[in-house]
């Protein structure tokens, strides 16, 4: 079983379209848990995590929520991002599979401008972060941000593509 961890701050229309794609992993029965952690959200971001059954923390210690997930791998996303067809079988067999993390591909119908892509780094959790629970504990600090788990990863490559999270910024 996996749980999914995403981190957010205003992001409520972001989060309710990454929530209406894990829905469908969710009647699979591969998500079993979604946690939101929020930075101090002044728009409806705790309703949207109530009104689809996640646990919505404003408070946490990440040591905390990753020992209290009830899946054996964690999946961090940004709010926005939005895995793609068949997603769901590939999860499954990867983990079945498989002890080390992985991302997702990068969408190649969603893809930054050219001269945004030179010279920029991808953010640590654009593309996701797929991990054992086990690992996870072990590199979890106090404090410690969502996108830290992904710095120093050798990740594997996931063949499902992924609509990152800036797209949906990009359609406010």
């Amino acid at each position: 079983m996996l749980t999914v961890v995403l981190e957010c701050q205003d992001q409520e229309s972001e989060l309710a379209q990454t929530l209406s794609v894990l829905v469908a992993g969710a009647v699979e029965g591969l998500v079993g848990d979604v946690v939101v952690l929020d930075h101090g959200s002044r728009d409806g971001t705790s309703r949207v995590a109530d009104a689809a059954g996640c646990r919505f923390h404003s408070q946490w210690d990440i040591k905390d929520i990753i020992g209290s997930a009830r899946g054996d791998w964690l999946l961090f996303v940004e709010p926005g991002a939005r895995p793609q067809a068949g997603w769901i079988d590939e999860i499954a067999e990867y983990i079945a599979l498989n002890k080390l993390p992985a991302r997702f591909t990068a969408s190649r119908g969603y893809r930054r401008p050219f001269f945004e892509r030179i010279g920029r780094a991808t953010p640590p959790l654009e593309l996701g972060l797929l991990m054992p629970k086990s690992q996870a504990l072990a590199a979890a600090r106090s404090g410690m941000p969502l996108a830290a788990f992904a710095k120093g990863q050798k990740l594997r490559k996931l063949a499902s593509e992924l609509i990152p999270s800036w797209v949906a910024r990009a359609a406010r």
